[in-house]
């Protein structure tokens, strides 16, 4: 096999290759970093990179210009090494936006009154065992069951990594050892010892959500139920694909599978290490653990295959995942502790969306309410106390910034706010982090999407207007634009720019958001008007500026007073699983009450996705405050 020398540049790297392998696999090969937010699909055009020689062929020049080809650029993702090459590899970009979830002093509220001895599953208390004698000859084994029986325990588990330390532990504590059991009541109570200590044991357990974008961890104290600490950090997966079709694709390549598996734990482990530092709590201590997350998220932590779950008739492997061991899954913890991943409802509607459900209380309420995720799933939940309704629509990345030429994660430099002017039509602007643009988050396409909507610089449509007396509108080198920052204004001196492609990008995005809960109301017979209560859960909800998602018909026309955003619903319905049994069974109640409806199997989705692309709908009258602002901009 011929084999060619890549040097990876500003690294000096060297890695031998063979022929035909991409430069994107070298880069992962040698351990180096590059983003492909879209999973290597050639869509994104993240991983541009430049070569120096005619040692690599572009499969494609997707996403790049003539001047960027003439320049040595190629993405990394569709370009195969065919002889010896030099590839430079940009600066990657950097997540450093200050998540409001990772914010240690924050206090997060105990949800409910929390008692451990008839809510908790792990219990750590002290006891006195008789000490051996000639004529008292019982093992340690037996000694230990006798005791426990008569505190009401019948058969105990000791798992072997116990058994080990256990002579020792017994001997040095003078047969009053602390002990720690995991209760489960719903297997004929299975009793089984977790730890064994000399000293006071306290249990500590861990609330995680592992979002698509975000993870978000609740270090627990199970003796009070309070949340110690807290941390969250973008998810190391994202370099692999933005969205969860993405991730799906490269987890079906090679190694992908492994490798996302493997960031996954990466990133829990950063978060446990700052909690470690915050708080002194060693991670031994941490006994049990319970995670939510989307359906996709569940399976590559896991490393179970995802690939059925974009594949008609979309079935997941596992909706309801069993419980394991942390030794099992690697994660570095008690060896010892409970792994519990959350039920979900189906391919794209999992447990983040369960436990969202438990979390807002929309099982406890009579009034027809409304719950959004927003997201590249966009998953919705229609329902009041006694019956729930759900489904998912594949938004795309859009919100996130990925598909725009100009868009960007949340992170330092990204503009999140604007204002257009309506008779000028110059913009102003806020940036994350008030630096030099570099260019637009998803809570800033919003933003601007409504803002150009309602004061004349595009139509419904979406077709920029190139008539306007405005230098900020042009033809550009991906057709109609509105220039939002002139190049001397930004970080990289080129110009910040929406483009007519963008925008549809954007319009295909809020339509299949609102069509899905559109034809979730249509199917039982409502209509959105007779919601009320409309609940945004989900990290990002937590900016949207909800007269401007209204504007642009992503969020339905109702009072504001009937909004409310939760911000991270997913890790709190979690940190309830976490303290009380009784909630735990709820969630798996959650996800097996709601009526999952496909839409991709339902033609009147297709009907009101097409009728969603305009702005803000075809049927204008549904939305009545915008027609009143357009009515006068008309």
């Amino acid at each position: 096999m011929t084999t060619h020398k890549v040097t990876l540049l500003p690294s000096e790297k060297e890695i031998e290759v063979p022929t035909g392998t991409l430069i994107s696999e070298a880069i992962q090969n040698a351990d180096l970093e590059i983003a492909q937010p879209c999973g290597g699909q050639g869509r994104c055009g993240r991983c541009a990179v430049i070569i120096d020689g005619k040692g690599a062929r572009r499969r494609s020049t997707i996403r790049l210009s003539s001047s960027d080809v003439e320049a040595g650029y190629a993405l990394a993702c569709q370009a195969v090494i065919e002889g010896d090459v030099k590839v430079t590899i940009p600066e990657q970009e950097r997540v450093i936006r200050r998540l409001v979830t990772d914010k240690s002093a924050k206090k997060i509220q105990l949800p409910f009154p929390y008692d451990p001895e008839s809510m908790q599953t792990v219990r750590a208390f002290h006891i006195t065992l008789p000490e051996p004698t000639l004529d008292d000859n019982r093992d340690d084994v037996s000694r230990m069951e006798t005791t426990l029986s008569t505190l009401g325990y019948g058969s105990v588990e000791i798992p072997l990594p116990m058994l080990r330390k256990m002579g020792g532990v017994l001997r040095q504590s003078n047969w009053a050892p602390w002990i720690l059991l995991e209760i489960d009541e719903g297997e004929g109570q299975r009793v089984r010892m977790i730890d064994l200590s000399s000293k006071p044991i306290r249990p500590i357990g861990l609330a995680i959500d592992i979002g698509t974008t975000t993870v978000t961890i609740y270090l627990v104290d199970l003796e009070s139920g309070e949340v110690i600490n807290q941390a969250a950090e973008y998810n190391n997966q994202i370099a692999h694909g933005e969205d969860v079709i993405s991730r799906i694709i490269f987890a079906g390549k090679g190694e992908g599978l492994n490798i996302l598996g493997q960031r996954i734990r990466e990133t829990i482990h950063t978060l446990l290490e700052r909690l470690q530092k915050r708080t002194g709590i060693e991670l031994e201590n941490i006994h049990k653990v319970t995670i939510s997350g989307n359906t996709t998220m569940i399976h590559l932590f896991l490393k179970i295959p995802p690939e059925s779950i974009r594949l008609t008739p979309y079935i997941p492997v596992v909706n309801q995942p069993f419980r394991y061991l942390a030794s099992d899954l690697e994660l570095h913890v008690h060896p010892l502790a409970s792994i519990d991943c959350l039920p979900g409802v189906a391919s794209y509607v999992g447990a983040d969306i369960s436990a969202g459900v438990l979390a807002c209380g929309l099982t406890e309420s009579e009034e027809l309410t409304l719950f959004i995720d927003v997201g590249t799933n966009g998953e919705t939940v229609l329902g009041t106390k006694d019956w729930m309704v759900t489904c998912a629509c594949s938004a795309g990345p859009a919100f996130e910034g990925a598909g725009v030429v100009d868009g960007m994660r949340a992170t330092q430099g990204a503009i999140e706010e604007v204002w257009v002017h309506s008779q000028t039509f110059e913009p102003s602007f806020r940036v994350i982090g008030d630096v030099a643009p570099k260019g637009i988050c998803g809570s800033g396409l919003i933003s601007l999407l409504a803002e150009l909507f309602v004061t004349g610089v595009i139509d419904r449509v979406g077709n920029v207007k190139l008539d306007l007396d405005t230098a900020r509108v042009r033809q550009g080198s991906h057709g109609p634009e509105y220039v939002l920052a002139w190049g001397e204004e930004t970080e990289s001196g080129k110009d910040i720019a929406i483009t007519k492609v963008d925008i549809e990008n954007l319009m295909r995005a809020k339509a299949a958001i609102y069509a899905g809960f559109s034809v979730l109301a249509s199917s039982v017979g409502l209509d959105l008007s007779d919601v009320q209560r409309v609940l945004v859960g989900g990290s990002f909800g937590q900016y949207i500026n909800v007269e401007k998602a209204i504007q642009i018909g992503l969020l339905p026309d109702l009072p504001w007073d009937r909004f409310t955003f939760l911000g991270n619903t997913s890790v709190l319905g979690s940190y309830m699983a976490l303290l009380s049994k009784s909630a735990r069974e709820q969630v798996r109640q959650i996800a097996e009450r709601m009526t999952y409806i496909e839409l991709s199997a339902d033609n009147e989705f297709f009907n009101a996705f097409t009728a969603a692309l305009f702005l803000p709908h075809t049927e204008i009258n549904r939305f009545p405050s915008v027609a009143e602002v357009w009515e006068k901009q008309t």
